[in-house]
């Protein structure tokens, strides 16, 4: 029997609508149901035209914003009282040759701050840091292997 409380389940579909610019349809099928539609872009470093967000501002926004809520749903549970909570990420990132393509991305590291204003036992606080990490999906899906399968179409077909 699986330890599993609720699943969590998300489709993203995204199309080229610009130089670099893409719209990318998210849908939440579980344990909620929404559709929403973000757009990305590039920077004229790229040859984007800056009129979104990059992938990896999306991307850091989705990990800290990912931690700060679940310090806060966490601390309500736990009925450890905060009165805010701050997180700064720095995150770095190099691109290295690569044989076919222009580059490749490898990840150097994240370092998270994060700044609990709260009257609790910094004991708890910490057990309360401790559980939201462990209860945040972006953190968790960073601190293990992942395997990403890609299927593959040209014109339409299978490859």
């Amino acid at each position: 029997m699986s330890d599993s409380l609720f699943n969590v389940h998300f489709t993203a579909e995204g199309v080229c609508v610009g130089k670099l610019r893409n719209e990318v349809t998210l849908s939440a099928l579980e344990p909620f149901q929404v559709t929403r539609m973000l757009a990305t872009d590039e920077g004229k470093f790229q040859g984007g035209e800056d009129t979104a967000p990059t992938p990896l501002e999306f991307f850091l926004t989705g990990l800290v914003g990912c931690l700060m809520t679940q310090v806060r749903v966490f601390a309500k549970r736990l009925k450890i009282p905060i009165d805010d909570v701050n997180v700064v990420c720095r995150a770095k990132w190099e691109a290295i040759r690569d044989p076919v393509g222009p580059y490749q991305g490898r990840p150097v590291g994240f370092e998270i701050d994060i700044d609990v204003k709260s009257e609790a036992d910094p004991e708890k606080v910490t057990e309360l840091i401790s559980a939201a990490r462990r209860g945040c999906f972006v953190e968790q899906t960073l601190g293990q292997a992942n395997e990403i399968v890609h299927n593959l179409k040209v014109n339409g077909r299978s490859v």
